[in-house]
């Protein structure tokens, strides 16, 4: 071939070549080497064919892995903890406590009063707890410790008392309220409404609750030489477990106690913790609190 015929090949595949550098998406990443035999496009010479030379496998690009999301993003989306809440509702004339898990709230004033308004749940009301506070009570302040209540109507003078010792003792468990003030009344703490507590008083487990083995049964008592006993029923009324521990206070004043019991059961079951005190007398049971409860098979 002529050199002015090659010159003739060699300008329309250098535009082409030009052509296809200019135009496209831009693309980015390593392609690895190119290769070396002519592509197949190519226009034909007149010798002869030269003997292609393999091309080298391209380099894969590089594994790239999104980053990581920074802590203030992960802050941002975590979920709030939920509160546990302590309510006090009235069975038999005396005060009882229960608990309940809510949703993260800054109102725990608000949602205290709301639930306890709200009463029992029916594991809980077959126990014989009630309430006696009607709905719409609020806080409208809090200052150095001390709650002001607005109190649309306490209904029966008759209980009148053990609705009010119901809100002290729920609304008091805030490290923020120490106090109450009912009725532009003097203000009024726990000690005021004690005498309406009975003598065991069981702060864990609660009516409902799931329990497994070991467990810890907790609360308050003022029983004779503070000895407080515990034993667990399972479905059919049978003693599995017994236990009994001191209270930090004996007889004549209240403390707090803290007994640990197991049991060995084969399949959960609906059963009954009870927490009583034994009569000097007698040696009776007396002053019996029963908590319903669901056993995990423990052993």
């Amino acid at each position: 071939m002529s050199r002015r015929g090659a010159l003739g090949l060699g300008v329309p595949v250098l535009v082409a070549a030009l052509l296809l550098g200019g135009c496209g998406t831009p693309r980015s990443g390593d392609l690895g080497p190119a290769p070396t035999a002519p592509p197949t496009s190519a226009a034909p010479t007149d010798g002869p064919e030269p003997t292609p030379t393999p091309a080298a496998e391209p380099t894969p690009p590089p594994t790239t892995r999104p980053p990581r999301p920074s802590a203030a993003a992960s802050a941002g989306t975590r979920r709030p903890e939920p509160v546990t809440i302590e309510l006090w509702y009235v069975r038999a004339g005396q005060l009882v406590p229960t608990r309940r898990t809510r949703p993260a709230t800054v109102a725990t004033s608000r949602l205290a009063l709301t639930e306890l308004a709200a009463g029992p749940s029916a594991v809980e009301a077959a126990t014989g707890m009630t309430t006696l506070l009607p709905a719409g009570v609020e806080v409208t302040r809090i200052a150095d410790g001390v709650a002001t209540l607005r109190v649309p109507s306490l209904g029966d003078p008759a209980t009148r008392r053990l609705r009010e010792a119901q809100v002290v003792w729920t609304l008091t468990q805030f490290p923020t309220v120490r106090q109450l003030r009912l009725d532009d009344a003097a203000p009024v703490d726990r000690a005021d409404y004690a005498d309406l507590l009975p003598p065991i008083v069981v702060t864990g487990p609660i009516p409902g609750e799931r329990v497994s083995a070991p467990l810890v049964v907790t609360g308050t008592a003022t029983v004779f030489e503070a000895t407080v006993s515990v034993r667990v029923l399972d479905a059919a009324g049978r003693e599995v477990a017994t236990g009994f521990g001191t209270a930090s206070c004996g007889s004549g004043c209240r403390g707090g106690y803290r007994v640990v019991v197991g049991w060995r059961t084969v399949r959960e079951q609906q059963g009954t913790v009870e927490v009583y005190e034994v009569s000097a007398d007698t040696g009776a049971r007396i002053n019996t609190m029963a908590v319903p409860v669901v056993l995990a098979p423990g052993g």
